[in-house]
């Protein structure tokens, strides 16, 4: 019980990239949760879902507002589980072989991909309450629109980086 209470607590931390041990998508979340992220999100995700799925405008708001707040509070912690289990696996076999170091450009990369195939698989499931289909073309599409998101994330790192 106690274990269970103590990795709760741990959701509600707000700063993930000042841990200890810090990995690329501790870096990304802390981004993806800043709250001009998420305002960009919406905006994207917005036009996206409106268009894509031919949503009323209301409807698309609901929708992207429900589908973007699941998946910044899942996201955050899946994204974050993600990039310790490649940092475990793949990232591993990247050290031993390639003599790289864990910030390295095809960590990068991995976690910026996982992390738009995460995001658009946890609002893939909050649009389905929309009746948006759950389809491999509903994905791609959310995906997409997640990367772009992903992407404004991982290049603000350039422009204010990450101060420890």
């Amino acid at each position: 019980m106690w274990l269970r209470l103590l990795a709760l607590a741990c959701l509600f931390v707000p700063a993930f990239a000042y841990a200890d041990v810090v990995w690329p998508a501790l870096y990304l979340v802390s981004r993806l949760v800043a709250w001009w992220a998420i305002a960009a999100g919406l905006v994207i995700e917005y036009i996206v879902i409106r268009q894509a799925f031919k949503l009323p405008p209301k409807k698309a708001l609901v929708a992207d507002v429900v589908a973007n707040t699941a998946s910044s509070v899942a996201g955050s912690v899946i994204i974050a589980i993600a990039g310790i289990a490649w940092e475990f696996g793949p990232g591993l076999l990247l050290t031993k072989f390639m003599d790289v170091g864990t910030f390295n450009p095809y960590t990068w990369v991995a976690t910026i991909l996982m992390a738009a195939l995460i995001n658009g698989g946890v609002e893939m499931a909050m649009l389905r309450i929309f009746g948006v289909p759950s389809t491999k073309r509903t994905f791609l599409i959310l995906t997409l629109a997640n990367a772009a998101t992903v992407g404004i994330a991982f290049a603000s790192m350039f422009v204010v980086p990450v101060r420890m």
